[in-house]
């Protein structure tokens, strides 16, 4: 076993400078079973999570623009949409009709919106239709501080008295700025991203976090992006989960490359051994589909993320009933459980 591994294995915190260490010269056969030991001295019950929320991308205008999407749209676009209150009301009774209490909001960044539209969404969804709700990645919260000229404690506070109760990790993707001006120059940098998260960590808005790599990133910025999530989670706590996904080919703006089964079970292990204050390590069934899913849940994942209601981001290959899910889970080696949004 390389020597810095047995170090983790024996519980020592390993460093950047080992992570890289192992990150370039550890074969992928000897990350995975450590990271798989680890997985079960944190958590000995044989349990995988799996959650159940839909995503509603309420508006695809956007004026970030990153390379890599193609879901954005300008206002005057053919086919730009921002979704009215009643139609996410009635997305959010098909979710709930098939077993979902939990809703995820996530649109593009729309300067036109008022805050109103924010706030309503959020009592309508939790005072009438009873759901909790996740919401907003860090560049929609920050922009929309920006434009309602609301202080980013204030507008938190706003947002929790109307409905929200945890927060996703999006728009991470590499925090690296070399690479963040190559996703998007209008997006937060790695920086404000961090203090984003951290803000609302502190402000009792919980969430997840994210990698998304396979593309021009180095080794050296992949282990960039883990430290700064393992820091922030020093100083909050808030991050209840971390998932690795991949890039999706897209637009021809971005360069995307090919990323093994190896290369990607290498790192979705490495991160359960490097991220020891991160309860929750997801693995992407929705990206990388069901073997390589199965896999993940032995090399150091603990829960497949969530069944998909909708998705109009990504092209899915992820599971679609909560009976699928649970059936994935067993066939996998392993006892099925329903964890909250709020990851309680």
């Amino acid at each position: 076993m390389h020597p810095l591994l047995k170090n983790a294995l024996e519980g020592k915190r390993i460093d950047s400078n080992a992570a890289l260490e192992i990150l370039r010269h550890a074969t992928w056969t000897e990350v995975v079973p450590v990271a798989n030991a680890l997985r079960h001295q944190k958590l000995p019950e044989n349990k995988v999570g799996y959650t159940v929320f839909r995503i509603i991308n309420y508006t695809n205008i956007c004026s970030v623009r990153c390379s890599f999407c193609s879901f954005c749209r300008y206002d005057n676009d053919n086919d730009a949409y921002t979704l009215s209150l009643e139609e996410i009301r009635t997305k959010t009774k098909e979710a709930k009709a098939i077993g979902a209490d939990q809703i995820f909001l996530q649109g593009g960044v729309h300067p036109g919106l008022p805050l109103n539209y924010y706030t309503e969404i959020l009592e309508m969804l939790t005072q009438e239709e009873g759901v909790s709700v996740r919401g907003f990645s860090p560049v929609e919260l920050k922009r929309m501080s920006e434009n309602f000229k609301i202080p980013l404690p204030e507008l938190l506070e706003i947002l929790k008295k109307a409905g929200l109760s945890s927060v996703p990790g999006a728009g991470a993707e590499i925090l690296s700025d070399r690479m963040r001006e190559k996703l998007s120059p209008r997006k937060l940098n790695a920086k404000e991203w961090c203090d984003t998260m951290q803000m609302c960590h502190e402000h009792g808005l919980p969430g997840s976090a994210n990698i998304v790599f396979g593309s021009d990133e180095t080794e050296e910025e992949i282990i960039e992006h883990l430290t700064h999530i393992r820091d922030v989670q020093d100083k909050t706590g808030g991050f209840k989960s971390f998932v690795v996904w991949t890039f999706q080919p897209q637009t021809n703006d971005f360069p995307i490359r090919h990323v093994s089964g190896m290369e990607y079970l290498k790192l979705l292990a490495l991160s359960r051994i490097f991220l020891d204050n991160v309860p929750h390590i997801e693995v992407s069934i929705l990206g990388m589909g069901r073997e390589l899913g199965e896999m993940g849940l032995h090399s150091g994942a603990d829960d497949i993320n969530s069944i998909v209601i909708e998705e109009n981001v990504l092209k899915s290959q992820g599971l679609t009933s909560i009976a699928e899910a649970e059936a994935f889970i067993r066939q996998a080696g392993f006892t099925p459980y329903r964890r909250s949004l709020n990851f309680d």
